[in-house]
């Protein structure tokens, strides 16, 4: 925290040198304990350009359009560039950075993102459609990615093995694809879709503990069996989906999925396990009788020697 605070105050005074006086005339600074943005509404960074030792960069709340001038900081360890008008988040590959974040700008796609020890993205409140040119053999180290609040409407090119935590919340989701390989996921949010089924969990997502589907559209309870091969799964959240309104709905989830912890914020009561181990096993034998229906009647009618 000391190293941040005595590379922002190193940019400052670089900046105070040769651009206070358009500083005092249409900007301010504002500090807080731990961070230090300043806030300038600047349009251009290219002074930058010549201080490639610098490793901690907050340039948010600006009018900036182009980072490029960023591409030169051979030593940055962290950036942020939240609430400028960036279209995109395209950057030289910067060898050491390993926090970024671009949130609430006007980025549009995910293209030019190959930062080998980068492991937390934050791209919320873009405008993101589609995710493309994510490739896990750039982005090596990268475990937390942050899409919430864009326009997406496919979960299709996020192939990031190592990812552990994504956040999806707050777009055009119908549907759940193409994440079947992230083994290592273990936390996903999805809240605020619009998901109908639950089509494309795996068993391969094998780490992944916590799920949060709040304000999707899933209506019919036997969705949620489609879930049971997610053998971490703890705390499941559907809350403001129509198959919550069902009377059985806190049940039937455990009926389904026997290592679930929590549903919504409330965790499972020992008598409610119980009972659904017996729900669980009355179903069992009712699936053995369809199977072999020959067997029960030679059981209810034995032949006679």
């Amino acid at each position: 925290m000391k190293m941040i605070w005595m590379t922002l105050t190193q940019i400052r005074m670089i900046l105070k040198e040769k651009m206070m006086r358009r500083i005092q005339r249409i900007g301010r600074t504002t500090g807080k304990r731990g961070t230090n943005t300043l806030r300038k509404d600047l349009t251009d960074i290219s002074l930058l350009r010549s201080y490639i030792h610098l490793r901690y960069v907050d340039v948010s709340e600006n009018h900036l359009t182009d980072l490029s001038p960023l591409n030169h900081l051979t030593h940055l360890l962290w950036l942020k560039a939240d609430a400028n008008r960036l279209r995109s988040a395209r950057l030289s590959e910067l060898p050491y950075l390993q926090i970024a974040s671009f949130a609430y700008n006007q980025i549009t796609d995910t293209e030019g993102i190959s930062h080998p020890r980068l492991g937390s993205l934050d791209l919320k409140g873009n405008r993101i459609r589609l995710v493309t040119g994510l490739d896990p053999q750039n982005l090596i180290s990268l475990h937390t990615l942050e899409l919430r609040g864009n326009q997406l409407e496919s979960t299709l090119g996020i192939n990031l093995p190592k990812l552990k935590n994504l956040y999806l919340a707050q777009n055009l989701l119908k549907k759940v694809e193409g994440l079947e390989n992230l083994s290592n996921l273990t936390t996903l949010h999805l809240r605020d879709n619009h998901i109908e089924t639950l089509n494309g969990f795996s068993g391969e997502m094998k780490s992944l503990q916590y799920l949060n589907l709040r304000g999707n559209m899933v209506a019919d309870l036997g969705e949620l069996a489609k879930l049971r091969d997610l053998p971490k799964l703890r705390a499941l959240v559907l809350l403001d989906n129509p198959c919550a309104d069902e009377t059985d709905y806190r049940q039937e989830a455990l009926v389904q999925m026997a290592h679930l912890e929590r549903l919504d914020k409330d965790f499972y009561e020992e008598e409610e396990r119980v009972e659904a181990n017996e729900i669980r096993q009355r179903l069992k034998e009712d699936q053995e009788q369809e199977v072999d229906p020959e067997h029960d009647m030679e059981s209810d009618h034995p032949s006679s020697l």
